[in-house]
């Protein structure tokens, strides 16, 4: 349950930072891409412990909680700010440009999230060891979040930025995710070896 919870969170706080760009390593990165990688990795733990259904389940609540966000806060905006608000305008700003964000977001979560829940299923059949969970939550995040980071980036920013920066930050954007990945895979075979209290007859 706390992964599911987790999911719907870091995908909406993932989608709120990343409209701001930053500096890493000299390239032009978006924020939060370290909680959108965070999603990835606790699909795969769902995964790998509870089966293919329950990370289906768990990408449908991130994908539900997103929109909800982008609908209830654009009808947010549609009201007439009072003469003492002073909010309205950095509202605007975040979530103004959302629509774009959330766009590419939405297409680019559901089509990788699938595909990372059927290639981590599919390396799995063929490597099923708990030894190789290590290929098999780098294999599946490697290619899914290659196709995550060329959908989104091209939706949200693609035009928006000059086409150098677009470049830099598509770059930044997979790698940055691919060292969230890497930085999981311990935390990952800790998570295989947990046992819910309720399994233990407690």
């Amino acid at each position: 349950m706390g992964l599911f919870v987790w999911i719907g969170f870091a995908t909406v706080a993932a989608n709120l930072q990343v409209v701001k760009t930053v500096e890493l390593f000299g390239l032009t990165a978006t924020l939060g891409n370290i909680l959108y990688g965070s999603v990835f990795f606790a699909t795969d733990v769902l995964n790998e412990k509870y089966g293919q259904t329950e990370a289906k389940k768990a990408v449908w609540i991130g994908f539900a909680t997103l929109l909800t966000l982008t609908v209830v806060m654009q009808e947010a905006l549609l009201f007439h700010p009072a003469p003492s608000d002073i909010s309205q305008s950095s509202l605007e700003t975040i979530f103004g440009f959302m629509p774009r964000v959330a766009l590419g977001s939405l297409a680019a979560y559901i089509i990788s999230q699938m595909l990372d829940v059927y290639v981590y299923s599919f390396i799995r059949r063929i490597f099923p060891s708990d030894g190789a969970l290590w290929l098999r939550n780098a294999g599946s995040t490697m290619i899914s979040q290659l196709l995550d980071t060329l959908v989104f980036t091209t939706i949200a920013f693609l035009g928006t930025y000059p086409f150098h920066i677009w470049i830099e930050i598509f770059i930044t954007t997979y790698v940055i995710k691919f060292i969230v990945a890497a930085i999981g895979t311990p935390y990952a075979y800790a998570a295989k070896k947990m046992v819910p209290i309720d399994e233990r007859g407690k």
